[in-house]
């Protein structure tokens, strides 16, 4: 028989509803290299990134007109969804590697932006990070042992950060927003201004910050903010009106009630469990 020219080497898992509960299994894992066979078209009812590291070929997706591939790309395979796909045989094939994974956790990420089902081709910067994480999760499958399916589970976590890291579409002028709106998310003020301070429309930067972290400005203002709250709250004995101040808010009461709808506790209950003194208003 002919040696195939490719190479391929895939692992499968059968995770329990136990596994499950911890929000997102890997179903598979895989590295492949060379002239591939064309995959499809098929459905899945689960779902799969594929990374292509080298080489180029074609996407097929919801019986739309295939889509030139060129590495680095991820490649999104949803459930439900028909797809078809393959490198470019003249070109020497390409390199992939897959996860397959699955769980409730997928539509909280799908929600955030991590995964795109409207986008299901992806420009990559570099795969470096990617490689990492898959890496590990062959070095848990080829090691086997009770603790795989923990593993692998965590590692699907850090495989969506690393591709999110990865993407290619956020521009330096996407990243300079970011920073200077992290560095003055503790201000006393509006959205509205922030926009104005960054010479932006204020559609454009719910834009901006929706692309880069898959929430409203208004929910990654708060999330900064009380995150530095919890900081102050746990290292000082600033009373609570004093910590609203230092994170932007003058009514310490609406602060209070922002506290403890997002934390679940207000803000003295956090300080005394923190501390584990009595809380100092």
């Amino acid at each position: 028989m002919p040696t195939p020219p490719y190479s391929s080497w895939m692992r499968y898992f059968s995770p329990t509803a136990q596994h499950r509960r911890l929000g997102l299994v890997c179903l598979g894992v895989g590295v492949q290299q060379g002239a591939l066979p064309v995959v499809g078209p098929r459905v899945l009812e689960h779902h799969v990134a594929v990374v292509v590291t080298r080489g180029r070929g074609w996407f097929g997706h919801g019986g739309r007109p295939p889509q030139p591939v060129t590495a680095p790309a991820l490649l999104w395979l949803v459930p439900g969804v028909e797809h078809h796909y393959g490198p470019d045989p003249a070109g020497g094939g390409w390199d992939e590697c897959f996860v397959d994974f699955a769980g409730p956790a997928v539509t909280a990420y799908t929600d955030l932006g991590y995964i795109t089902p409207d986008r299901p081709l992806v420009p990559l910067s570099g795969t470096a990070g990617v490689q990492l994480v898959v890496d590990g999760i062959l070095r848990s499958a080829r090691r086997g042992g009770p603790l795989l399916e923990v593993e692998a589970a965590a590692a699907v976590h850090a495989l969506l950060v690393a591709l999110r890291y990865a993407r290619a579409g956020v521009s330096p002028r996407g990243e300079a927003v970011m920073d200077a709106l992290t560095r003055d998310a503790l201000l006393p003020i509006p959205v509205a201004e922030h926009a104005a301070r960054l010479g932006m429309g204020l559609a454009e930067l719910r834009g901006a910050v929706r692309r880069s972290t898959g929430e409203g400005v208004k929910e990654y203002l708060l999330g900064i903010r009380l995150s530095r709250a919890k900081e102050l709250l746990a290292r000082t004995d600033l009373p609570v009106a004093g910590v609203a101040r230092r994170v932007g808010y003058e009514d310490a009461a609406y602060f209070s009630r922002l506290f403890s709808r997002r934390v679940g506790m207000p803000p003295v209950r956090f300080r005394a469990q923190q501390s584990g003194r009595g809380p100092v208003r």
